[in-house]
């Protein structure tokens, strides 16, 4: 793609002044490094660090028929989802299959507001547009969506405000904060604690630079946003999981809602029941690749006697734990912990071991339960 074809998001200019390294990514135009990948990854997890992702796509899914409509294609249960709560769901096809992940929650009293991948938005907001029935209606926002991921997040944003402190992992609000209507979350795709922000754009760069003036935070590009997602063990939408995926291949089973198992009335559910069941084709796994380079996406993945019986999906070094790590799909009797397999990387076999992920605990910041 071309750059006159690239999108650009309302932060592009202060991505250039600030030097960074520009990349297509989902159809924009976006940073992937600033001062590096490496050192980029490591500021964010020692101390804060700053994304934009207002390529992916923002929603909103109204009408007193909002939810059921929208959990005719999702296996989460959202009638039940609390008032300032949000949690990770899968927009299935009739086969069952990941047309994308994404976040959905309730920040104010006004339907669902969701969160999409850059790459699928369009697909999803067309799907949504022709399959909502009843009164739900979908209206597509423009704005910018910022993210501040590391241990130091939470106190760069109380000093901005103290409602920051409120938050939970995954508590969702809308809120008056820099002088404008933001929707918050405190969650993230890092593995860190940290907050999303979404924001109009017209105030993106005013907020983006704000921040930026603690000297406990740097821009990060989505390089080390791709390495970070790697290490807390997340999947990538057209990587790791795709229309193809199952739930339960995904390794996603905690996005299944119990209640919505007992009524099977999602999208797919016949499949996805039946693999819960009987147990799927192929589950996805995390692996420790004990020599060589790097096995990147597309490398095979074989057995201790050299069959071929799946692929990577992701991979690459871990700058936390100092070797490579990767992801990929076996059948289920090689994805026990421990079980000794190979990865195929440039036409030679190295020694790679299932285990499991995160590879790097995550540290979301849970609320102290009252009594």
């Amino acid at each position: 793609m071309t750059d006159q074809a690239l999108k650009t998001t309302p932060l592009n200019a202060a991505h250039r002044a600030l030097g960074a390294r520009m990349v297509g990514f989902g159809g924009y135009d976006m940073p992937v490094q600033y001062e590096g990948v490496l050192a980029e990854h490591r500021w964010t997890r020692e101390h804060a660090g700053l994304f934009d992702v207002s390529h992916m796509g923002q929603c909103k899914i109204t009408g007193e028929d909002a939810i059921a409509q929208f959990e005719r294609f999702v296996p989460g249960d959202y009638q039940i989802l609390k008032a300032g709560k949000q949690k990770y769901s899968l927009l299935l096809n009739k086969d069952g299959g990941i047309i994308d992940d994404l976040m959905a929650g309730k920040p104010d009293h006004d339907g669902l507001f969701v969160v999409v991948n850059a790459g699928n938005k369009d697909e999803d907001f067309a799907f949504w547009e022709a399959n909502l029935e009843g009164d739900a209606e979908l209206t597509v926002l423009d704005r910018a969506l910022i993210a501040i991921q590391g241990p130091e997040a939470a106190e760069v944003m109380l000093k901005h405000d103290p409602v920051f402190g409120d938050f939970g992992f995954m508590d969702t609000a809308r809120l008056m904060i820099f002088g404008v209507d933001c929707y918050v979350s405190r969650s993230g795709y890092t593995g860190e604690d940290g907050y999303e922000i979404s924001v109009p754009a017209a105030d993106a760069e005013r907020i983006w630079n704000l921040l930026l003036e603690d000297a406990r935070v740097k821009p990060i590009g989505l390089g080390a946003r791709d390495s970070l997602r790697l290490e807390a063990g997340l999947p990538l939408h057209g990587h790791d999981i795709d229309p193809t995926t199952s739930p339960v291949e995904g390794a996603l089973t905690f996005a299944l809602s119990k209640s919505r198992k007992e009524r099977a009335d999602f999208n797919g559910a016949e499949r996805v029941l039946k693999e819960l069941a009987d147990g799927p084709s192929r589950v996805r796994v995390g692996l420790s690749v004990k020599e060589g380079a790097p096995a990147r996406e597309g490398a095979e993945i074989a057995d201790a006697d050299g069959n071929v019986i799946g692929k990577v999906t992701s991979g690459g070094p871990s700058p936390t734990l100092g070797r490579n790590i990767a992801m990929g799909y076996v059948p289920p009797a090689f994805a026990e912990l421990g079980t000794d397999l190979k990865v195929i990387v440039r036409g030679k076999a190295a020694a790679a071991e299932v285990i499991a992920t995160p590879f790097v605990a995550q540290r979301y910041y849970r609320k102290p339960k009252t009594v």
